[in-house]
């Protein structure tokens, strides 16, 4: 598929107003997408777990506007505050699907969105919050031609939603997700993201995430700035070769329940995305002394016990804890004991792999 199959040709029914409501959950990635090129395409594969918990719920109403209009009409709440802050990137969101959905300058939009956690802290909240919106809006397309089919549906949502933040489009569907060009991997595409299509063993499908609130505060650097630091970054080339490789890894992993070389494969995808945040001009440090401690302390408890759990970061301070789910009660216990000292306000969120967005 191209960029053009995207493109409506004609929209046989039409509507005046109304509102939908999508929940759309975060994802956190186990072979990380981190370097853009082109317009939102990534550098390099990568695939994800999508979560359940940590969601972000966006009501779009809609009513059309009188007479042609030169720009783009809406007003956006985030927890019910309004957020002039946040209308920029609606904005560049719009320009950038204008031509996928040519009717957007026809209304005036009320984007009402709230989080399940806290926002610009290393969870994805814009993988959430913009999978949500392009949920909604092709809610609005489908209003207008009922002949859209599920398929198509859903893969155009992926394809919008990665127009407004890259990682978005792994938030669609539910489970295992891979977004960008993979030869191993039978229908990937730069494009939009697609359910992780082979063989995964019992083990991987219920999944426990325990996300540790390290740091609640906003995120040292934009996912945006972060990208852009892998222009021109000495060790970009070979970090895109080994994320493909780590890819092809994982796919006998996931089918034959290798626990062990799943810890392996995350966790150095974890530690590489901060290495190169940590050795690109500028550099960051994106990590913070509870977040090593907490590493640390799922090392040794590993060692200790023989356990399965492992950890994976997003650009921030916060640790995913990984696990399997006979697992549960036994690293529940270790996180309230041993880790929940870490986090801010000794907050921590329940989270498993999810069955992704869903309207309400």
């Amino acid at each position: 598929m191209t960029e053009k199959d995207f493109m409506p040709s004609r929209y046989p029914d039409a509507i005046e107003a109304g509102a939908f409501t999508w929940r759309s959950p975060s994802n956190i990635a186990l072979v990380k997408y981190w370097g853009k090129r082109g317009e939102q395409l990534p550098a390099n594969p990568s695939v994800s777990f999508t979560l359940d918990t940590c969601a972000t719920t966006t009501t779009l109403r809609f009513a059309r506007r009188e007479g042609p209009a030169s720009g783009f009409s809406f007003e956006l709440l985030f927890e019910g505050r309004s957020r002039e802050d946040f209308k920029p990137k609606i904005n560049r969101f719009f320009e950038r699907i204008e031509k996928y959905l040519p009717f957007l300058r026809d209304y005036h939009f009320t984007i009402e969105t709230s989080n399940s956690f806290p926002h610009s802290s290393g969870i994805a909240s814009s993988a959430s919050g913009m999978s949500a919106l392009a949920l909604c809006l092709m809610s609005m397309e489908r209003k207008m031609n009922p002949g859209i089919t599920e398929r198509d549906f859903y893969r155009k949502a992926s394809f919008l939603a990665r127009l407004g933040s890259g990682s978005a489009c792994r938030s669609v569907e539910g489970g295992l997700v891979v977004w960008g060009s993979h030869p191993e991997i039978e229908g990937s595409t730069d494009l939009y993201g697609t359910r992780y299509p082979d063989e995964v063993h019992p083990v991987f499908s219920t999944y426990q995430d325990t996300v540790l609130l390290v740091d609640k505060g906003k995120k040292q650097v934009s996912s945006t700035a972060g990208h852009g630091l892998m222009h021109g970054h000495p060790f970009a080339e070979r970090r895109f070769q080994q994320a493909g490789e780590h890819l092809s890894e994982l796919k006998h992993i996931l089918r034959e329940g290798d626990v062990k070389g799943f810890i392996e494969i995350v966790e150095s995808e974890a530690l590489t995305l901060h290495a190169i945040m940590m050795t690109g001009r500028p550099y960051y440090l994106l990590m913070s002394p509870g977040t090593l401690q907490v590493i640390r302390k799922i090392w040794d408890f590993r060692k200790e016990t023989g356990s399965n759990v492992c950890f994976t970061l997003d650009a921030g301070a916060n640790v995913h804890v990984l696990y399997p789910e006979e697992e549960k009660d036994r690293i529940l216990e270790f996180v309230n004991s041993e880790l929940v000292a870490y986090c801010e306000n000794e907050h921590y969120i329940c989270d498993r792999i999810g069955a992704g967005a869903r309207p309400l």
